[in-house]
């Protein structure tokens, strides 16, 4: 992962539509197996070699919900970054991702409401070969 060793400071108001972030991560199954055991799903799929070597995937398959996990990653450290809360995040899943892929998530600012200082982000994940295997959009707010 690009290693973020700052968060970015910036007020609502220097936070404009067209912003991006983006954050790199190889995932290992070490991340596999170590998410398995936070949450707690021992799916087959995701942590039973010889069992997702049977399914139509031939390998198996990272949790979802770890991969868009990096969307927090962006929101915290890079848009809005420091001082932000995150309220909501819409995800569709378009492809699966495997052991040893490379994701790039994404972000970018589409909106903002000046009113509730919130924050509108398109929110998107690809993988090493440019595939998309996420897409959606966060809310998120920073706080006074």
């Amino acid at each position: 992962m690009a290693h973020l060793t700052t968060i970015a400071k910036r007020s609502y108001e220097e936070v404009k539509i067209g912003d991006t972030a983006e954050i790199t991560k190889t995932i290992t199954e070490a991340d596999v197996v170590n998410y398995a055991g936070i949450i707690a799903d021992f799916n087959p799929l995701h942590v039973n070699k010889e069992f997702a070597e049977k399914t139509r995937f031939g390998q198996r398959v990272v949790h979802g919900m770890l991969v868009a996990s990096f969307f927090s990653t962006i929101v915290a450290m890079c848009i809005p970054g420091y001082n932000a809360l995150y309220l909501s995040q819409e995800a569709k899943f378009v492809k699966p991702t495997f052991i040893g892929d490379t994701i790039t998530a994404r972000a970018e600012v589409i909106e903002k409401i000046d009113e509730k200082k919130r924050i509108i982000l398109k929110t998107e994940i690809y993988n090493q070969r440019g595939e998309l295997v996420v897409t959606g959009k966060a809310v998120t707010m920073l706080m006074d």
